[in-house]
């Protein structure tokens, strides 16, 4: 089996949440580029989940707030990537997607983007946060066809 500093990894995916678990994961996915000299994909997921859903299933946040939190998520990712390129790393690139943080990092972004590696962190930004990111992180681990590192 080889070490991640034996393998050539190409394309590193490293999703973000502004949680401390993703600024590790995010300095670990820098550093392992950087060694191969790899594209490096910052990757926030926006669950429409997190808004109000009513009892009929209908979205209740208006536009304005599913816009404004684009927006927001846009500026942090926007900050991320100067930061990596202030490091001296400018093979970066930021992408707000929405859907199920599940299928997006194991699947659907790796599958675009022909992701050969996903680092990430093991728990969210709060308590819930955490039990429901670590949900993702575990099945991003098993179903990514790719290498999945768990930066701590």
């Amino acid at each position: 089996m080889a070490t991640v500093t034996e393998q050539a990894y190409k394309t590193i995916l490293v999703p973000v949440d502004g949680s401390e678990a993703a600024e590790k994961a995010l300095k670990k996915a820098v550093e392992v580029a950087k060694r191969n000299h790899a594209h490096l994909d910052i990757l926030n997921v926006i669950d429409l989940k997190q808004f109000s859903v009513s009892f009929a299933g209908m979205l209740n946040a208006s536009g304005d707030v599913v816009y404004k939190t684009f927006e927001d998520v846009d500026k942090y990712l926007a900050e991320l990537q100067k930061r990596v390129k202030e490091q001296g790393f400018d093979d970066v690139d930021v992408h707000a997607r929405f859907g199920s943080p599940r299928t997006v990092i194991s699947k659907d972004f790796p599958e675009d983007h022909q992701t050969d590696l996903i680092i990430m962190g093991p728990t969210g930004l709060n308590a819930v946060e955490r039990v429901f990111v670590g949900a993702v992180t575990d099945y991003v681990i098993r179903a990514a066809s790719c290498d999945v590192i768990i930066a701590r």
